[in-house]
Formats: C-alpha cells, sequence, structure tokens
C-alpha cells in the first residue's frame, strides 16, 4: 500500500489544497481546518451543510496565512476587517474568519436526514484547536472507492467528494479501512490508530467544482455500509507524510506488519 492523496484544508468546508508531502502533528495535518467563518447570528462556524456554496470557495497557505479565493475570482488575504467584508458580502450576511487555536471549541449542525435539507439541524461542538467533525485525519483508500462506484456507477466517487486527508492506494477489495480499527498503521514516518468509520452526512451529496450534487451516493453508503466511508484516526506518532511512502498496518499495537 502506498499514499497516493494528500489534503489539508485551511479553512473549514472551503476547498482544500493537495500537498506532495506533508507533516502530520499530535492533533492532525499541519495546518488542517484551523480556520472557519463563524456566523455572526449564531455564533455557529459555518459548513456546507448548512451553506452548500462554501464548496466552490478555496483556501490555501501563503506565509501561515490563510487566503482564500471566491467563485467569481476575488481573493481575501488573512483574517480581518477586509475579508471579512468580502466573505460577508459574498455569503450574503455577517460573518468573520476565525482561528480555531486558543479558542473555545467551535459549534457546527447537520441535519438529522442526510437526503433532506429540511429535516431538523442538530448541534454538536468540535474537538478542541480544529475545526474538525470528529477526529484529527479522515483515511480514505482506493478500493473503498471502488465498491462505492461498482455499487453505484452513475455517480462520481472522486476522492474530492469525501473530503479525506489521507488516499491510499490498495490492491485488496472491499471496505478494507474496517479492518484497520484497533489496529495501528504506519503512514509515512507517523503512525496513525485508526478509531471508527467516519460517519457521513449530507456533504457528499454536495456539488462540488467538477462533481455534481448526488443524494445517491449518500444513499448507497447508507443501504450497503451503514453510512460510514473511510476511517476516522487519532495519531499515535508524528511525523512526515509524502506521496508513494509505504503505509503498513499492524496486527496489534506492538510490531509493525507489512500488507504484501
Amino acid at each position: 500500500m502506498e499514499i497516493v492523496g494528500i489534503w489539508r484544508y485551511p479553512v473549514k468546508s472551503l476547498q482544500g489544497e493537495a500537498l506532495d508531502e506533508a507533516v502530520v502533528e499530535t492533533d492532525g495535518l499541519q495546518g488542517d481546518r484551523r480556520w472557519g467563518i463563524r456566523d455572526g447570528r449564531t455564533g455557529r462556524i459555518l459548513t456546507a451543510r448548512r451553506r452548500p456554496e462554501l464548496l466552490h470557495a478555496a483556501a490555501t497557505y501563503r506565509d501561515g496565512l490563510p487566503v482564500i479565493t471566491l467563485p467569481d475570482g476575488r481573493v481575501a488575504e488573512g483574517p480581518g476587517a477586509a475579508t471579512d467584508r468580502l466573505v460577508s458580502e459574498w455569503l450574503g450576511g455577517p460573518v468573520s474568519l476565525v482561528t480555531s487555536v486558543e479558542q473555545a471549541p467551535g459549534r457546527a449542525e447537520y441535519f438529522e436526514d442526510a437526503t433532506d435539507d429540511s429535516s431538523q439541524a442538530i448541534e454538536w461542538t468540535m474537538p478542541e484547536r480544529r475545526y474538525v467533525d470528529a477526529a484529527p485525519l479522515l483515511v480514505l483508500t482506493t478500493a473503498s472507492l471502488r465498491v462505492g462506484a461498482d455499487l453505484h456507477p452513475a455517480g462520481t466517487w472522486d476522492p474530492r467528494r469525501f473530503r479525506p486527508n489521507v488516499l491510499v492506494d490498495v490492491e485488496d477489495d472491499g471496505w478494507v479501512e474496517d479492518e484497520w480499527i484497533g489496529r495501528s498503521v504506519q503512514v509515512g514516518a507517523s503512525v496513525l490508530a485508526p478509531a471508527q468509520g467516519c460517519i457521513r452526512c449530507t456533504m457528499v451529496t454536495r456539488e462540488q467544482p467538477g462533481i455534481a450534487a448526488d443524494r445517491d451516493v449518500f444513499r448507497t453508503l447508507a443501504r450497503h455500509h451503514g453510512a460510514t466511508f473511510g476511517v476516522w484516526c487519532e495519531v499515535t506518532t508524528p511525523g512526515r507524510v509524502a506521496l508513494g511512502r509505504q503505509v503498513s498496518v499492524r496486527a496489534d499495537r506492538r510490531g509493525l506488519l507489512p500488507v504484501e
């Protein structure tokens, strides 16, 4: 197995940036989801569950600060009043770009029915220091993408739809990541502890640049795999990851066993 994709998302729910290499820190990929767009009326951190248009903007880093490119090409650099005005104008209401560092954990929400935006919105509190949904890192395999494509061939099973941090190329068939839960996985120089399957929501149904809206993607995962896809991982050992680096799994928490 080897790493074939690395992504970080500087601002929650915006398009991220594909990387050739990155550093895995104790609480996630360096720079990942350190920023969010906060609704000035509710105090919640906005996500594409509530505001799908967020997926049509993109964020990168420049000199350690986020740079947001809006769908119309306008650019906002770093936090501050100018960025807040531009993004507020785009979203049609008062918002601000805020950091997750040294702040109270952010509040967000999801829909009870992932295929119905009019269903009840349920609020939850994200972990500290990052605007991640549940765990520091999301890992996905090409095997699971192939399973999804076989079950719903009319759908687009582009990894960008599912927003992983790391994509691992695997020759095996099936939902390979499920077998990693409770084990340890060495990804490049880092060691991860897969904790549970990533619970999917309306995010996977949303339109993105080059990807059509498709509620049947979620329905397929719900029908065949308990609405999970990929694995949420804790970080056991920080380290550098890079495209082409080997991925190995251990049967327990002691010795690494390279997967053939």
